[in-house]
């Protein structure tokens, strides 16, 4: 875990990805989105970020969803859960990390070159998906470096983080193998075969 929520805010990054880390800040979780909050911290795990922080709530059953499929398929996973979005923030950006919010109101991905500029800064990423209406100050420069569109359609915050790890991973997540996993599928043109480690 990133900190005992008893004490200060500290984030402990040390798991195994190549650069940057990315850890996905989930802001906002209403009864309704509680499956899809699992599909976009699953999205995260499987795309190639580092770990998932759902702010400002606590939500038991999503974290075991998680951990679970952690345990099973592998890797290193973290998942941070009621922490203070604003802590975060603060505390990702005084480690000169750099903080990405995916709205369809920012540079597009495609037309701009948003994308080009965040990796040549080299830093870890803190992306910022929302679920319900999230505040102004998320555009803000104070919270955050980058607004980056998805195109500039309204749609899922599981499909923009999606497209946004594969630009920004490119592609190369797609056959990372995940250390320690106890079921691992075998790519096949028809039918399903998952093994057992």
């Amino acid at each position: 875990m990133w900190n005992n929520l008893a004490e200060p805010l500290t984030l402990n990054l040390e798991v195994e990805t190549e650069l940057p880390k990315v850890v996905v800040l989930r802001w906002g979780h209403r009864d309704r989105d509680k499956r899809l909050t699992s599909h976009v911290a699953l999205t995260a795990r499987a795309l190639g970020a580092s770990g998932f922080i759902l702010a400002d709530v606590k939500d038991e059953k999503v974290k075991a969803t998680v951990d679970k499929v952690t345990k099973q398929w592998g890797g290193t996973f973290k998942f941070e859960m009621g922490v203070p979005w604003r802590k975060v923030v603060k505390e990702w950006r005084a480690k000169n990390g750099l903080v990405v919010h995916l709205t369809a109101y920012g540079e597009n991905i495609q037309t701009s070159d948003a994308l080009k500029r965040i990796k040549a800064t080299g830093k870890d990423l803190l992306v910022i998906v929302g679920s319900r209406k999230v505040p102004t100050e998320f555009f803000s420069e104070a919270v955050s470096d980058y607004n980056v569109a998805i195109g500039n359609q309204p749609h899922s915050e599981c499909s923009s983080l999606a497209v946004f790890l594969d630009r920004l991973f490119e592609g190369q997540e797609l056959s990372k193998e995940f250390e320690g996993a106890k079921l691992k599928i075998i790519p096949q043109i028809r039918g399903k075969k998952v093994v057992r480690a």
